[in-house]
Parts: structure tokens; sequence; C-alpha cells
């Protein structure tokens, strides 16, 4: 497949390593430029391009950026043919994305990243950390493979970014529509728990939406007393610890 990523960040760069090794034509950019990516993420074969690149002549598109960047980069896919399918892979931080009032009143932030960009999307790698996405993907059929949920009302959307999950390394698990995707938001029991494809169900269910944005919100408070800041990310072992004491 051609694939466009849009994003750099911790997630964004494992991705394009995965996707290359995997045998995709992978395009990369950021909002600072192609000749300020990181070479390392291009050792595969993935290209630096702009932002309109990234986008154009592609089969699908992975955003990879923070939430509250999807209203300035959504002009880019105004243009955007019909059968391109894209993903999605934010998560809502209010202090870092400032306040969403749609997401505050209940709108799960995957229907509102949709309605943003004004065409489907499927929702998928947000709820791993960048270090275990990194470093803990695994062959299919390997002992201890982490799942993740993927979200989508189309079967196309579903479809491929459920094959793409699991070319990363990891278990793909249907959660359901966009609308049901807020189980898989930070502060769920799937968020970021390292759980494996027998536990994704449960995790799935057991969520409680109203908890959840405290519990996320707790999560943040604990991880910035111990890295000092809102741009580091702690080591697996860690993050996986504190989610599953506070989300499980």
């Amino acid at each position: 497949m051609k694939i466009g990523i849009l994003g750099t960040g911790h997630i964004g760069k494992t991705l394009a390593t995965r996707l290359s090794q995997a045998g995709h034509d992978v395009k990369v950019a950021n909002s600072r430029g192609p000749d300020t990516i990181d070479i390392g993420i291009l050792q595969n074969g993935a290209r630096a391009v702009t932002s309109l690149e990234a986008v154009t002549g592609v089969d699908v598109v992975i955003m990879s950026t923070p939430l509250g960047a999807i209203p300035g980069i959504a002009p880019l896919f105004a243009g955007l043919p019909k059968h391109v399918v894209v993903i999605d892979t934010s998560n809502y931080y209010p202090a870092r994305d400032g306040r969403v009032d749609a997401i505050e009143a209940g709108v799960a932030e995957s229907v509102w990243v949709a309605g943003v960009l004004g065409r489907p999307i499927a929702k998928a790698w947000n709820a791993i950390t960048s270090a275990s996405f990194a470093e803990k993907g695994v062959p299919a059929g390997a002992t201890g493979r982490i799942a993740i949920p993927v979200a989508a009302d189309g079967d196309r959307e579903r479809e491929v970014a459920m094959a793409l999950v699991e070319e990363t390394g990891l278990d793909a698990f249907y959660s359901g529509t966009l609308a049901d995707s807020w189980r898989q938001q930070p502060g769920a029991p799937c968020y970021c728990t390292d759980l494996g494809l027998a536990e994704m169900p449960n995790a799935l269910a057991s969520a409680e939406r109203k908890r959840l944005p405290r519990r996320r919100d707790l999560a943040i408070e604990a991880i910035m007393e111990r890295v000092g800041d809102n741009t580091t990310n702690p080591d697996s072992d860690y993050a996986v610890r504190l989610t599953r004491a506070l989300f499980m």
C-alpha cells in the first residue's frame, strides 16, 4: 500500500519504521518540513515529504498528531479521494490540546475528529504507549503479543486499519463503532495497559465513561511528577504499572 503519515513524533516514527519494514511505500511529514525529519525514521525506506505530498497519491493516511492540531491540518483532507482510508491515532488531553467543548460534553474523540475532517475514519494505535509500541511488537502468534483496539464505522476502514495494526507487531481487536470508541480513550481499562487479545473484550466492556477524565488526569499528574514535563514519555514498565493501577 501507499501510506502517508502526518506526524513524526513518538508514535509516528514507529509507524513509519514498522510499515516500511512490512514493505509498504511510506511517506512521512511533519509541521516543520521534510528537512527536519530524523534520518533514522527513513532508514527502512520511508521518504520525507511535505504534508501535502504525504496525502497525495496514497491509499491510506495516518494522522499521528496531537488532537489539538487536527483542525489546522483538516484542509489537507478536503480534496482527498473517498477511497483513501484515514486512520487517527490521537487522544484528547485538554492541558495540551485546549478545551474542546463537544468532547467535554460527551462526544467520543474519534467522532469529533471525523466531524472536523468531514469524512469517515478509523481509530487505532491510540491505546498503546509509544515505548511499548517501539519495544514490544512481535510476530503474529508469539507469546505475550499485545493487542490494541480498533474502532471504525465502515468495513473498509476497519479491515485496512486492523490489517496494518497486525503488520506493526500487535494483535488488532475490533472495538466497535466510533460512537463506542470512548471505551479506548485515556482512562479506560484497555488504554495503555498492554493487554493480550483474550483480555480485550472484558477491558472494553468494563469501561466506565464518567470516570475516564479523572483517571486520565491522575495519570498525567503522576507522569509529570516523575518526568518533569509534558513532552518526555516515561519508560514502558512504569507507564504500564501506572495505567493498570489507575485504569483497571
